[in-house]
């Protein structure tokens, strides 16, 4: 006979541990109901509570004299003048995206659009920053082709553009792809709206989209645990969007706080009502009653807890006065955005769920059966929190990633090799290749906005009725976080802050997306925590506060974890966007400068991934204060009308970006570096606070001055013309006769910009299977 097997407890069967389940009952003061329980499973998660990084989060620096909302909101927001004020803020789907591309990806923009019209800015942008495996995979290009129609076909149908991002190809990422999303609003900076819920007795007034069973535990769940191989229980916990839903959604929800008819609002995502009304009764020291019989439901025989958890998307929380109701239902109704009072605003700090109806002050009606009572702040901001162990591992990895070349090719390319065909592998290559396949899939110009997409760098926005900008980029340094988290973030922060920096804007505040894997292993907490002090160190050294962010752990599959991830969002102001830089070499004749200075290091490289590196190879060294002076330079010299174009140094090394400059003029350069050691540093090396710029002639005196006032060195390199690149390589600081001076050390890079053109063009749909 065989013994049967003991059911599970519920409390793990939804995700929660023994000791959180203990910490459960002593807030409750009594053993939680199934209910319960599952309000608390998904607040709980690591997604909704942070439980494993808010200590470390608690460290970084968040004031500025100009932020007027920070992390703890739903959007960060900045004041930029004029009585304006741009919000911004980065978040992941990473896991449901895995499970369900299309949809994964549509409903990460639809959530992280609510975020910011939620505190009242009309969305103006979006960015998607995209990371999957080996793009010669089946699987791989499906979730590619899936990710990328539900960023557009949500983006393109709410009618906001899309105007950047990154796409990342790693094998670690193979099991686990990143979808951060990052969205961009403007707002009058006095029509902030908090996500709070003030005054008992006011109304909780639920609109939008009916709820259903779609989404439940979705992101809350999927975001807080590793994937299984052949999982199907993960597929129905993916969200459904609706993006024409969405846009009444915008509409209803900015003409609500422009009229000043709402006391809070709250968008509902991760774990739905039982989010909203916990969050929003926690910030007000209040709390609230829902009345489970009122909400709009969509599916017959739903449980009170699908109700509470369901993650149903395009739904909207307002926290009301009695006598506004009427009109809040006029507004709603008329953007086909349908209105329901579903609770009251309680003084007893209790989220309580009520079957059988409420009394007009939010108790129990008579008959009425109370289902679940919680404090607030036992769902929200007295959350468990654990204290995880961190231990750096006993042996790091080397670089390159696995799936890489493994032996480095000491010679390359030294002389007798060709560097030239080095530089067309990586323009060409699936990470250094055009995006135009994955742009040309979203409409970037909607609104009109967009006086210049990422193609080439940092996007940039006009701002309506000024003739200011905003800049905005997302970057990460994946491939030295690999080697050294720290320094990774840190450098993610500094090529970010450099792309916005290199347009000629003043960065703003950075936002973070945190892609981690499992905190429960020390190796991987000590990677976050290593991680964030990064980024902490890096935004003090810079001066810009961190307005906000995500944190997304367990990215983890039974093959492994990917690369720490730690994904930078910067948004900068244009004082004057006429005058804004952009990468593509201008005219012939014009001089083109180097910025700074070379440094040592290959590892962690595109370079060290196309041909190998050696183990004993670090990554580069970053100054910080170096890069706030290149920064600076760079700000000030196009402020002063003396730069032609600028491009940051970045991913490919000096060559790379040369390239890029040279393909997007559509006009060749000719150029002399000169080499003190390998010259696989100096034309692929990836050593940070570095610009190419170039000038007319007449202004080169202009740039070198600016240089010197703000103490970072400058070399001249050569000369904007021609229809090839070239670049000669020379020796530095040569001795001896004469005419050995200046020798060249390696075979030089001559390369038709036609030829760069065409390998940059293509390089990414033939990766993908999609040249055809």
């Amino acid at each position: 006979m065989t013994a049967q097997r003991t059911p599970e407890p519920l409390h793990r069967r939804l995700g929660l541990t023994d000791d959180e389940l203990d910490a459960i009952v002593a807030r409750l003061g009594r053993a939680p109901n199934d209910l319960e329980l599952a309000m608390f499973s998904v607040m709980w998660s690591e997604h909704c509570s942070y439980k494993s990084s808010r200590p470390l989060l608690r460290t970084l620096p968040i004031q500025g004299s100009d932020v007027l909302a920070g992390p703890g909101e739903n959007a960060g927001i900045v004041r930029i003048g004029d009585g304006l004020a741009v919000a911004f803020k980065i978040e992941s789907h990473n896991h449901p995206s895995a499970v369900e591309p299309y949809q994964g990806a549509a409903t990460g923009v639809g959530g992280i659009l609510r975020d910011i019209f939620t505190m009242g800015a009309r969305p103006i942008a979006v960015l998607d920053a995209l990371r999957f495996g080996d793009p010669a995979d089946e699987r791989t290009r499906h979730l590619v082709r899936g990710v990328v129609a539900g960023v557009g076909g949500y983006g393109n149908c709410v009618g906001v553009p899309t105007i950047g991002g990154e796409l990342v190809f790693d094998p670690s990422y193979a099991e686990n792809p990143l979808v951060n999303v990052m969205a961009i609003g403007i707002m009058p900076e006095d029509r902030i709206t908090l996500a709070s819920a003030p005054g008992p007795g006011n109304l909780a007034v639920l609109f939008g989209s009916t709820t259903g069973r779609d989404g439940i535990g979705g992101a809350s769940v999927l975001a807080s645990a590793t994937f299984s191989d052949d999982d199907p229980s993960k597929r129905p916990s993916v969200q459904v969007g609706d993006p024409f839903a969405e846009k009444l959604l915008i509409e209803a929800s900015l003409e609500l706080v422009d009229r000043g008819l709402v006391a809070g609002l709250q968008d509902l995502g991760a774990a739905g009502i039982t989010c909203a009304v916990s969050e929003t009764a926690d910030r007000a020291g209040t709390g609230i009653a829902v009345d489970l019989d009122a909400i709009p439901r969509r599916e017959e025989g739903m449980l009170p807890f699908e109700v509470m958890i369901s993650e149903s998307q395009e739904r909207m929380l307002a926290i009301v006065e009695p006598d506004r109701l009427a009109e809040v239902v006029e507004v709603c109704e008329r953007w086909g955005a349908p209105a329901t009072v579903i609770g009251c605003v309680t003084g007893d700090g209790d989220v309580a769920v009520v079957t059988g109806g409420l009394t007009v002050d939010g108790e129990p009606a008579p008959g009425a059966a109370v289902l679940a009572r919680i404090p607030a702040r036992a769902l929200t901001s007295d959350a468990i929190v654990h204290e995880r162990r961190a231990e750096p591992p006993a042996r790091r990895r080397a670089a390159p990633a696995p799936g890489s070349a493994a032996e480095p090719d000491g010679d390359l390319p030294e002389r007798g090799m060709d560097p030239g065909a080095v530089l067309l592998a990586l323009v060409g290559g699936p990470n250094g290749a055009s995006r135009r396949w994955v742009y040309e899939q979203y409409d970037r110009h909607v609104q009109t906005g967009t006086v210049a997409d990422a193609c080439g760098g940092a996007a940039v926005l006009r701002i309506r009725g000024t003739r200011r900008g905003l800049a905005a980029t997302t970057d990460c340094a994946e491939g030295v976080s690999a080697l050294d988290p720290y320094l990774g973030a840190a450098m993610s922060v500094a090529e970010a802050t450099r792309n916005v920096a290199v347009t000629g804007a003043r960065p703003l505040g950075v936002t973070n997306c945190l892609n981690y894997g499992d905190p429960t292993r020390p190796e991987a907490f000590w990677q976050l925590r290593e991680g964030v002090r990064g980024l902490g160190d890096a935004c003090r050294a810079l001066g810009l506060p961190v307005t906000g962010g995500n944190v997304s752990l367990y990215n983890e599959s039974p093959r492994g974890a990917i690369v720490p991830t730690p994904e930078i969002g910067v948004v900068g102001l244009l004082e004057d966007v006429e005058k804004r830089a952009a990468p593509a070499f201008r005219d012939a004749g014009d001089v083109i400068v180097l910025l700074g200075r070379p440094g040592p290091g290959l590892g962690g490289s595109r370079y060290a991934a196309l041909a190998g590196a050696d183990p004993e190879d670090g990554p580069p060294t970053l100054d910080l204060g170096r890069e706030a002076a290149v920064q600076a330079c760079i700000r000030a010299a196009i402020a002063r009308g003396l730069v032609r174009s600028a491009q940051d140094v970045a991913a490919g090394g000096l060559a790379t970006a040369l390239a890029e400059c040279a393909i997007l003029g559509g006009i060749g350069a000719r150029v002399e570096v000169a080499v003190e050691g390998a010259p696989a540093i100096e034309l692929f090396g990836e050593s940070p606070s570095r610009v190419v710029a170039t000038c007319a002639p007449a202004a080169l005196a202009g740039l070198l001055a600016t240089a010197a006032e703000h103490g970072v060195p400058v070399e001249r390199l050569g000369t904007v013309g021609g229809d090839r690149l070239v670049i000669a390589l020379v020796g530095r600081g040569a001795t001896g006769a004469a005419e050995e001076r200046g020798a060249r050390v390696a075979d030089e890079v001559d390369l038709a910009v036609a030829d760069l053109a065409h390998a940059w063009e293509h390089g990414l749909p033939r990766a993908l299977g999609e040249d055809a």
